[in-house]
């Protein structure tokens, strides 16, 4: 019998895999992260996280958590242990990291908390793997290629592998094709929103995703 701490994790994590698609916001300024989020949300993002790297990451966490109770809220470019528990004790559903790293996932597992833990040689894989990481993001997955990402694949093919960093609309099918369990757009996604045209741009640029999503 799964323990409940096991059960909360799996249920995110699964909840991650079913949609495929996570929004990560890398904003400069705190006061835009708030339009951002509501116009992803509204656009259809289940699943977005706020990097550590964006002024007042605790408070958009909270803040985001509070607004759209329906969708998971996550904390990327978690590098150490001190950004995860920060990121915990804000509300953060789960932790994004840019590295390989088994503390970690020590410390979010410890709060039942799943892990996407950034890897891109086959150690770095092998050792996600070790460490339990919840889902492996290949990253940065555009500079290697997509070649590269089916290479992995071969003795990785049952690891949730995402590939993170240059996806796109050009090469989203290309990705998944390739065997990706999902995605994580930034760039495109990390928009300021200053006016009804720039929410409208957006909402159309995340539905054109949306649409190149695979279902299962």
């Amino acid at each position: 019998m799964p323990s409940t701490v096991s059960q909360e994790k799996t249920v995110t994590r699964n909840k991650i895999l079913k949609h495929k698609i996570v929004a990560i916001i890398r904003l400069k300024k705190q006061s835009d992260v708030a339009p951002l989020v509501d116009c992803l949300v509204e656009a259809g993002i289940k699943v977005l996280e706020i990097t550590s790297n964006t002024p007042g990451f605790e408070q958009e966490i909270k803040n985001a958590r509070i607004r759209h109770q329906h969708i998971l809220v996550g904390a990327g470019t978690i590098t150490n242990t001190k950004l995860a528990q920060r990121a915990i004790n804000a509300g953060a559903q789960f932790i994004v990291t840019p590295n390989t790293d088994k503390r970690i996932v020590s410390v979010a597992h410890q709060c039942n908390l799943p892990v996407l833990m950034g890897a891109l040689t086959p150690t770095d894989i092998a050792n996600a793997i070790e460490y339990n990481a919840d889902i492996i993001k290949v990253f940065p997955a555009g500079s290697m290629g997509v070649d590269y990402f089916k290479a992995l694949k071969g003795p990785f093919d049952s690891a949730n592998l995402m590939p993170v960093g240059g996806i796109n609309l050009n090469n989203i099918t290309q990705w998944f094709d390739a065997g990706a369990c999902g995605v994580a757009i930034s760039s495109d996604f990390s928009k300021v929103i200053t006016s009804h045209a720039d929410k409208q741009a957006l909402s159309q640029l995340v539905h054109d995703y949306l649409t190149d999503i695979p279902t299962d």
